[in-house]
């Protein structure tokens, strides 16, 4: 009995559970339609890793429904989705994430129809195109980030007027078009926190309405097409954290309102046109982290109150014409300045002393100024300087500057270009026992004049992988060991007067061989400051800065200075080498059919030497090559036909008297032809090895024959009298023969 009731007991338990999941599975379990609406989007995706396949939607990967089964949120980040996109009816979803995936098509009216209560959008990342709908779908709506895809158009004046809940709205890195708008806040999002337009074609000036925008905090629109001047209601926006406006064309001074945006952390408006001073008030934004004011056209010197700016991390006002003793101003206040840079300036003074009680500075660029005086050894305090650029000033005494400089354990980049005018460079004497820059990747000592030939000293940087000498007055040969240093890939010593050959141990640079392993941080490294120029030559200062030590290619340039002898033909095994320049020097011998291995090559210049031959019909390989001139050489033959090398300007070949063929205007004679100049300098310099060779060898077969023949008479006497016996014998036979049988003949013809 005891156990029949136990057993109805847990019937009845089991019953119940049973009952409890049915009505939880009933009351979770997902509405067929949005199902169906689910299961249409994912159909439309050629490549979907969802496997949606149970019944019940809401427990799907990326699916969150509310308790009674409506689908309130799709979160698919970065799942690998590609296919077009398509509309949701998902009357109760609050939260859409499809960003970084690989989603194609536009955003269309009938997207949004259903998507009423939508707080949350975010579909940046991906490859959407098309002009943006008349307006959002909600007035719910918080969040709206469409960035990085290829919207285009203008913003519809009326896409903003249902959003009276949004906050943050974000289209960077598009190609919209039109005015930014800009009177978004007092017709309908009061509350809005951050704008980010930055990356797109906006033009026009910027428009007043941002002053209303309360709350704003974030302000970005940098890297468009945009002029005119700043509006002033801009400076009413007093919970602004951050103005980002760089790359533009806006113009004017910056108006002294701006120290009513206390709350103001960074302030980027670089690369634009603003001129005028500073305000004197400006250190009253004491929240300042980050100023960026590089190429403008600022005035003046700088205000005495910006070092009350206790919370600056980097202030840079490069490129400007800003002026003034910088040595009187008082840096020891900054204590958390990571970042100077104050280059291409009109700074008078010396480095002041005060810089140096900013113990957290990783990068210091004075460069381009009017500074004098000598480094001085407190800058040793400095633990963490990595980037130091301090060229194109008028200190003196480069090598009490490196003794000191050579100490840093931290130094990564040690520019002095143009600073110590005529100097000689710091020779292994004044160097002795040096083990400094050990970690040293970049090093400039360019546009200085300076005497004497390349240290030995160099050659203990292991780590250097940047090296410019040029336009000094650097004798002697090219060193050897400059092929051993294990990270070098840029080489420039143009602009010297350095004598010899080509060492052909340069053409074993580590780093510049085919399938050479170099550690992958090289290739990562990131200066702590933008270096302004194009790939090729760190010389040529541009308007387009990098942070990435990679972005250099792979270059040695000797141009100009009186090297000579053959190109040797070892440099083919610098496979990874994309500009060689070898103008200007007195190089003779042919082009080596072996520059046709240096598949990467984008520039080759050997104008203005002694060259002679023709010119390879194997360089038509080089198909990356961008730049070419054999210019003023002694070049024969006719010009590859049919290669890249005929789409080059007829000044790259010019110079060349007997050279023929497009795109010279003089044509090429019948038998110099392309069939008279199909062979190769290979061809050609084997040819001119081969007579030399036959008369070599004729030679040696004499002597060889005559010492063999008479050599052994000379040494054997047995064999000397079988010899002469043999002649004696011989002699007698001819005489035999030539005498005695004619007179026989003519007297049997006289008795006849």
């Amino acid at each position: 009995m005891l156990v029949q009731a136990y057993n109805l007991l847990a019937h009845a338990f089991l019953l119940f559970l049973l009952f409890s999941y049915i009505i939880s599975t009933h009351i979770h379990a997902c509405k067929q339609t949005e199902r169906s609406s689910l299961l249409s989007f994912a159909h439309t995706l050629s490549s979907s890793p969802l496997n949606w396949t149970s019944i019940d939607c809401c427990r799907w990967k990326g699916i969150t429904c509310d308790q009674d089964g409506w689908v309130t949120r799709l979160l698919l980040p970065s799942k690998g989705l590609k296919g077009g996109i398509s509309p949701f009816a998902l009357a109760n979803l609050t939260h859409l994430n499809l960003s970084h995936n690989s989603l194609y098509g536009s955003l269309e009216t009938q997207f949004f129809l259903s998507l009423n209560q939508l707080e949350i959008l975010d579909l940046s990342y991906n490859r959407l195109s098309g002009e943006l709908p008349l307006s959002l779908p909600s007035s719910n709506i918080r969040t709206v980030d469409l960035s990085s895809n290829h919207f285009c158009g203008a913003i519809p004046s009326s896409f903003f007027q249902q959003a009276s809940n949004l906050t943050s709205f974000n289209v960077s890195n598009n190609t919209f078009t039109g005015y930014v708008p800009s009177s978004i806040c007092p017709h309908s999002s009061p509350s809005l926190r951050l704008l980010d337009f930055s990356s797109n074609v906006f033009s026009g000036n910027l428009a007043p309405g941002l002053g209303k925008c309360s709350e704003l905090q974030v302000f970005r629109a940098g890297r468009n097409n945009l002029s005119g001047l700043l509006p002033e209601d801009i400076y009413n926006a007093t919970k602004l954290e951050e103005i980002a406006l760089p790359f533009n064309s806006l113009h004017g001074a910056i108006s002294d309102k701006i120290v009513n945006l206390t709350n103001l952390a960074i302030l980027d408006l670089s690369f634009n046109n603003f001129g005028g001073e500073l305000p004197l008030n400006l250190g009253k934004l004491s929240k300042l982290k980050f100023v960026t004011f590089d190429f403008n056209n600022l005035e003046g010197a700088l205000p005495p109150s910006l070092m009350n700016c206790t919370n600056l991390v980097e202030l840079r006002l490069g490129n400007n014409n800003l002026e003034g003793d910088i040595s009187m101003l008082d840096f020891s206040r900054l204590s958390q300045l990571t970042k100077l840079d104050m280059r291409a300036n009109n700074f008078t003074g010396t480095i002041p002393v005060s810089l140096y009680s900013c113990r957290s500075l990783k990068a210091i660029r004075l460069a381009k100024n009017h500074l004098e005086g000598q480094i001085q050894a407190e800058i040793l305090s400095l633990k963490s300087l990595s980037f130091l650029s301090l060229g194109g000033n008028r200190f003196t005494n480069l090598t009490w500057a490196v003794k000191i400089l050579m100490s840093f354990k931290s130094l990564h980049t040690l520019s002095l270009a143009g600073s110590y005018e005529g100097e000689g460079m710091p020779s292994d004497d004044d160097m002795v026992d040096f083990h400094g820059f050990q970690n040293l990747r970049l090093l400039n000592l360019a546009d200085s004049n300076l005497n004497g030939q390349i240290p030995l000293w160099l050659s203990k940087l292991k780590n250097l992988e940047l090296l410019e000498l040029g336009f000094n007055q650097i004798t002697g040969p090219i060193p050897s060991w400059l092929g051993t240093l294990p990270r070098l890939f840029y080489i420039n010593l143009s602009n010297n007067r350095i004598s010899g050959e080509f060492p052909k141990t340069l053409c074993r640079l580590p780093r510049l061989l085919y399938g050479h392993n170099i550690a992958s941080q090289a290739d990562q490294y990131e200066f702590e400051l933008p270096i302004y120029g194009r790939s090729s030559s760190i010389m040529t200062t541009q308007t387009f800065p990098t942070h990435i030590l990679d972005f250099f290619a792979a270059t040695i340039v000797l141009s100009k200075n009186n090297i000579v002898g053959d190109i040797p033909t070892e440099i083919g095994q610098l496979q990874l080498l994309q500009e060689l320049d070898l103008d200007s020097n007195n190089f003779s011998g042919v082009i080596p059919d072996q520059i046709s291995n240096l598949k990467n090559l984008e520039v080759l210049n050997l104008s203005m030497n002694l060259l002679s031959g023709i010119i390879p019909s194997s360089l038509a390989s080089l198909n990356f090559l961008k730049e070419f001139n054999v210019s003023y050489n002694n070049l024969e033959g006719s010009i590859p036909t049919g290669t890249q090398l005929q789409s080059f300007e007829a000044s790259a070949f010019e110079g060349n008297p007997k050279l023929c063929g497009a795109p010279l205007p003089n044509k090429c004679e019948p038998n110099k032809g392309i069939g008279a100049d199909n062979k190769n300098n290979k061809d050609v310099h084997n040819g001119l090895i081969q007579l030399p060779w036959f008369y070599i060898f004729a030679a040696l077969g004499f002597i060889v024959g005559f010492w063999g023949v008479c050599g052994s008479l000379v040494i054997n006497k047995t064999w000397r009298y079988a010899y002469f016996r043999f002649i004696d014998n011989l002699q007698d036979m001819l005489l035999y023969v030539m005498i005695t049988v004619p007179l026989n003949r003519m007297k049997r013809r006289l008795r006849g």
